[in-house]
């Protein structure tokens, strides 16, 4: 049975001991025989027992500091000013044993991939006996206490967990795992690295709250490191926000996410999707907020403030001068001339919104504030409906494991509509990638599945596909650095599809290239370039250009976002967004941020153990009466404030689809279960309202009282306002 409980706080400050502490830290890497400066004039402490974060855009040095202080720059990096003292050690005087000592000793690091920091042909068990080992734990003593670690990290059955290989862990599980390891010295401080990014909210909201737990416990200091604003003011005391290598504000997070004194802060709090910054202008048309411009050149010579170029309210001397760092009176400190005026930057990067499609009326007239057609098992017989881009019926894919079948998606209905964005969600193991490689051909599905582009069957295999069909599906992929070849410059990679499936060439084909390019907002420049010379950002920029190369008129987006930050993930959805609108091309949006996915989706389909749970339009969705399982997803999320909000915890992980529950799939883990027919009787997929369907036993009224009434009330708004 789950539960619901209140949102963890973040902890009072430091006990007094200090277990981190930076004073004037600058950090370069020599390239070329010339020193590049990263990092310039860092400076802040940790306590015992408090949490600090760290804020920024990709390359402002986030990580590098991190790696300084225990000493992991590459062999080419150093740092060229400045003290780093852990626990009491210099650490930048230490070598050889003693340097060793203290990283085994004093400091502890979670990294952003678990699966990257294990081993993968040595045992979970042995991984974490060793940490003990090396403290000169005899091997079964280890092994006991290793155990007992996976115990106190909240992995159920450790003793077989220990026998396990880490391919046969789940990513939170993985990820519990590295945590215990880490723990498992009993570090003053623990560096956490991005360590959710790669999780859905559900994980995500429980290692979270592991990890408080674990600190109430241990009295461990957090360095924590993330691009996730809303994860850093749930967990952290106290906030720095770099750019460009510097600290430009710092102080306690609430008090910055309330009320922001630097520009750049302000810039990246109003790129996050949410309500509240869903700005009007006469038309109709929804915005979504970012940061002018790009981050400088790693290593160029600036005077003044290094925001300047990209800050609505630099002046003159902001760009001669570089602004001193003022301490104002509730504790902050902050690098700017016009801290004061912060909050009356103006407004940049407006978009436009998932717009309504014609001749789309709800049928009641009203289906939030983009009306849409009804689709799959919704669709209504009038005259008026639009026919589908794409018709998919009962469609199912089993695997083999052993001999034993898995059903990863049973019986999926779905339509998608010229211009629309489908929003795919659950947890990881719901189903949701199985269903957008069925539909690419990647996959072949079950006999007796429809799937269907223009009402003309789709051959289950892509590379038998007709040339039309394969240029109407592309995808973008999550990581673009494995989805291009990193070998290739730019040129080639969006060259080669326009040659392939546009067969263009020559004047034609540049052309097009150049059009290709203009509409991404990528400069001519990058042509010559190879992926590595680029930033996350404009390398996801290069995937959507090639993706759009041979006009599709389907773009499944696998996680696209999951690993830029804020300012970068505006742009993105910007990007996407004006596309869809000049293009009319559909979207199959699949993504564990539910901000990102209410922001650009007109319908949001939820998955669960390869069974449609609930599927309607996104307002309808997010505002609720929803499945338990969707009220518990938007419980998770974590945001900016989290003050009297509580979270539904589901117990256990998803179950396994080679041996899924009787009944119900989600009667496990259900915290609004009813009884024994939940057990015993799988509900159908019904209708409760015009557009809306649900998988639940409990009538909708039912579920509207429950979860209006329910100690969690208001949650739900909370979570969509970001």
């Amino acid at each position: 049975m789950s539960t619901v409980s209140s949102e963890p706080q973040a902890q009072p400050a430091s006990n007094g001991s200090v277990a981190l502490a930076l004073s004037g830290v600058d950090i370069a890497y020599r390239v070329r025989r010339a020193q590049q400066r990263i990092v310039h004039d860092v400076s802040f402490s940790i306590g015992r027992g408090e949490a600090f974060g760290l804020v920024g855009e990709s390359g402002c040095g986030k990580s590098t500091i991190a790696l300084a202080i225990v000493r992991y720059l590459a062999a080419n990096g150093s740092v060229t000013n400045g003290t780093i003292e852990v626990d009491g050690h210099q650490a930048l005087s230490l070598r050889g044993e003693a340097l060793r000592s203290m990283r085994a000793d004093s400091v502890s690091m979670v990294y952003q991939e678990p699966s990257r920091a294990l081993n993968p042909s040595i045992t979970v068990g042995k991984q974490v006996a060793e940490v003990y080992e090396i403290h000169g734990v005899k091997h079964d003593e280890a092994m006991e206490r290793a155990e007992a670690m996976l115990g106190r990290v909240q992995i159920s059955n450790p003793a077989g967990v220990m026998t396990r290989y880490p391919h046969q862990l789940s990513g939170g599980m993985l990820q519990r795992v590295v945590i215990g390891m880490a723990l498992a010295a009993d570090p003053a401080l623990l560096i956490l690295d991005e360590p959710t990014t790669a999780l859905d909210a559900t994980v995500e909201s429980e290692v979270l709250e592991l990890i408080q737990e674990l600190r109430q416990g241990s009295n461990t200091a957090l360095l924590f490191i993330s691009h996730n604003l809303g994860v850093i003011a749930k967990m952290c005391d106290r906030v720095g926000v770099l750019y460009a290598g510097e600290l430009v504000e710092e102080g306690p997070a609430k008090a910055v996410f309330a009320a922001p004194n630097h520009p750049y802060t302000v810039g990246l709090i109003r790129s996050i999707p949410r309500r509240e910054t869903e700005e009007h202008h006469g038309t109709g048309a929804r915005t979504l907020q970012t940061i002018p411009g790009s981050l400088p050149i790693p290593g160029s010579i600036r005077q003044g403030c290094p925001f300047a170029p990209r800050c609505g309210l630099a002046d003159d001397r902001c760009h001669v001068e570089a602004p001193p760092v003022t301490e104002l009176a509730d504790g902050r400190r902050v690098r700017c001339y016009h801290h004061e005026h912060a909050s009356e930057v103006p407004l940049v990067g407006l978009a436009a919104p998932a717009q309504a499609l014609p001749d789309a009326a709800a049928e009641n007239g009203e289906v939030g504030e983009s009306s849409l057609p009804v689709a799959g098992p919704l669709a209504s017989n009038g005259a008026d409906t639009p026919q589908p881009l794409v018709h998919i019926r009962d469609l199912s894919k089993t695997f083999s494991m052993g001999s034993q079948p898995v059903r990863g998606l049973l019986g999926a209905d779905l339509d998608i509509f010229p211009g629309e964005t489908v929003g795919l969600v659950g947890e990881s193991g719901s189903g949701k990638t199985t269903l957008a490689r069925l539909l690419l051909g990647i996959l072949s599905p079950d006999e007796g599945a429809v799937v269907q582009l223009d009402g003309q069957d789709l051959n289950p295999h892509a590379h038998k596909r007709t040339t039309e069909q394969q240029k109407a599906l592309q995808i973008i992929f999550q990581n673009p650095d494995s989805a291009l070849n990193r070998r290739h410059s730019i040129r080639r990679l969006i060259s080669r599809p326009l040659a392939k499936l546009g067969g263009l060439k020559g004047k034609e084909l540049q052309d097009r290239l150049v059009e290709l390019l203009e509409s991404v907002r990528l400069s001519e420049r990058y042509l010559p370039m190879r992926p590595v010379q680029l930033s996350g950002g404009l390398k996801q920029r290069v995937a959507i250009a090639r993706a759009f190369a041979g006009d599709p008129r389907i773009v499944v987006c696998d996680e696209p976002t999951s690993a830029l930050d804020v300012s970068v993930q505006a742009a993105i959805l910007n990007l996407l967004s004006g596309l869809q609108e000049s293009k009319r091309v559909s979207y199959l949006f699949i993504s564990h941020d539910l901000g990102v996915v209410r922001y650009l989706s007109h319908r949001i389909v939820v998955l669960y153990l390869g069974r449609v749970m609930e599927i309607g339009p996104a307002e309808r969705v997010f505002d609720g009466p929803h499945h338990p399982y969707t009220e518990a997803l938007l419980s998770a999320v974590p945001t900016l404030d989290d003050s009297g909000r509580v979270r539904i915890q589901l117990e256990g992980e998803i179950p396994s689809s080679a041996n899924p529950p009787s009944g119900c799939p989600f009667q496990t883990r259900c915290h609004r279960k009813l009884g024994e027919i939940c057990e015993t009787t799988e509900p159908p997929l019904a209708e409760v309202e015009p557009g809306h369907s649900l998988r639940c036993h409990i009538p909708l009224e039912e579920l509207r009282a429950l979860q209006v009434d329910a100690p969690d009330q208001g949650q739900q708004e909370a979570v969509a306002n970001g």
